[in-house]
């Protein structure tokens, strides 16, 4: 007999498969549309099934954002992965050359000099060179070159160097950024192109935006990660619907000590204390009016004004406000089958993967 809901020992996270296989194809299917090599990140998930069926729907590789995920996705024989972050340290850059020989397709990104410098002496001797993209920030006021000159600045270094291969632009814009990215963008290939480097990759994601996501005559390729289980920030964005969000947080009411506060079993190890400028930490399905006002380590705290809308012993489902690091803290998840089977376990392969 499958294993059904109410029997989950809580805190639990629950992914609804046929929700996920949706929300892949239907994005999948916009990229294709309108011209754009899709590249899922898989920060959200962290998990070897769902990167397979992202590829399988049409992805061209795999977003990661640490070695160690890509380690773990390797191993799994996924052989086309991009890591965005600057990597240093000989440790690291030991694990990316080994990474590198193992793999068919890998690249990385850089936004300095010093970055640049550490990836051409761990490559020397490899039996291929090491594909670095520049990092660019247009907008998102994270890592990045702050001009398209300082792109082109240091991409001539990596093209110099005999162990690398420059492979492209990169950039994670702020929310509503569009215009910045294809401004930024159209100026740097256009003096890559007057230097005599070509850019055969420009890559931009971001999943509240994904919808907008088009090539604007500059983009190559999109990346977006949340979009496969969708979550709190985005509804509140616009981006999705609550039908459209697979992933859920099912706890139960331990106490009603007080009226108008109910407390449940899941505090900050089950639900993440972001707040993505939202109020309360998560959306409760069934109970608009009612907020998590509260996290500590085990506990969370409802609020709410209906008479007797909990009770010890009620099971409630929680929409997180970021799902990917919620993923992060469950070793295992329960997979809704989307064949009508049940639920069955979903281990976390890559979960605190955080080097």
């Amino acid at each position: 007999m499958a294993l059904e809901p109410e029997h989950l020992e809580t805190p639990a996270m629950v992914i609804r498969e046929a929700v996920v296989l949706e929300n892949i194809r239907r994005f999948q299917a916009h990229c294709d549309r309108v011209g754009l090599a899709f590249r899922p990140h898989i920060k959200t998930h962290k998990s070897i099934r769902m990167a397979r069926a992202q590829l399988d729907a049409g992805a061209v590789g795999i977003n990661c954002q640490k070695i160690g995920e890509a380690e773990v996705m390797a191993a799994a024989g996924i052989d086309d992965i991009l890591i965005t972050y600057n990597i240093i340290g000989p440790e690291k850059l030991a694990r990316l050359r080994g990474l590198g020989e193992k793999i068919a397709r890998l690249s990385v990104t850089a936004d300095n000099a010093e970055v640049v410098h550490g990836l051409a002496g761990a490559f020397a001797g490899a039996g291929r060179p090491l594909t670095v993209l520049v990092e660019c920030d247009t907008g998102g006021a994270r890592c990045g070159v702050q001009s398209p000159q300082a792109a082109v600045d240091l991409a001539e270094q990596i093209a110099a160097s005999p162990n690398l291969t420059f492979g492209g632009l990169m950039t994670y814009p702020a929310k509503g950024g569009q215009d910045n990215v294809v401004a930024f963008m159209t100026a740097a290939v256009a003096a890559l192109e007057a230097r005599g480097l070509s850019c055969p990759v420009v890559t931009s994601g971001g999943t509240p935006d994904m919808w907008t996501a088009a090539p604007e005559g500059v983009l190559t390729e999109y990346r977006a990660g949340t979009y496969i289980y969708n979550d709190r920030s985005l509804v509140a964005y616009g981006t999705c619907t609550y039908d459209d969000c697979a992933a859920v947080v099912v706890a139960t009411v331990v106490s009603t000590p007080a009226p108008g506060r109910a407390v449940i079993d899941a505090g900050s190890k089950a639900l993440t204390s972001d707040l993505l400028g939202l109020e309360g930490h998560g959306h409760i399905l069934g109970h608009p009016d009612a907020q998590i006002t509260g996290l500590s380590e085990e506990h969370g705290v409802i609020s709410y004004e209906a008479p007797d809308a909990f009770r010890v012993g009620d099971r409630i489902r929680v929409v997180p406000n970021h799902v990917c690091v919620v993923s992060n803290l469950f070793d295992s998840v329960w997979l809704d089958r989307a064949d009508g089977a049940g639920l069955e376990p979903l281990p976390i392969d890559a979960r605190g993967k955080v080097t």
